[in-house]
């Protein structure tokens, strides 16, 4: 087993891990360590047992805290999830009947008629504006 020299407030410690395991007990350590220098920065110098209590009930009231969050947000995506699955098992919506009014045969040729009929009148006005004036 691999023995790591790890510094928590000020104090060196011996610590034997499993191998392999060295990167995250040195990551750990330095997590503690912060704690125990906010402590000794408050308090100032105290026992080193009392000091690495106080510390290590820091680390877990963040991480009490962290724990509630993570529960929050797998309730937020269980709820989210159960959504889409609702969703996606719905059935289709109905389609929709649209009904367009249609005009009956034979107004748009009158109406294209109408609208020859006024183009020729008004060239018949305009012609007789012309010669009269």
């Amino acid at each position: 087993m691999p023995e790591v020299l790890i510094e928590i407030g000020g104090r060196n410690f011996e610590v034997s891990c499993q191998e392999g395991e060295e990167h995250y007990l040195q990551a750990a350590a330095k997590m503690l360590d912060e704690e125990a220098s906010v402590l000794a920065a408050q308090i100032g110098r105290i026992p080193e047992a009392r000091m690495l209590l106080m510390a290590g009930l820091m680390l877990a009231d963040k991480t009490a805290g962290m724990q509630d969050k993570l529960r929050e947000m797998e309730d937020k995506l269980a709820e989210a999830q159960s959504e889409a699955a609702r969703l996606r098992d719905a059935p289709a919506p109905a389609a929709q009947r649209i009904e367009v009014p249609v005009l009956p045969e034979g107004v748009t040729d009158a109406m294209a008629e109408m609208a020859a009929r006024a183009e020729a009148m008004a060239d018949k006005l305009e012609a007789k504006t012309q010669k009269a004036g």
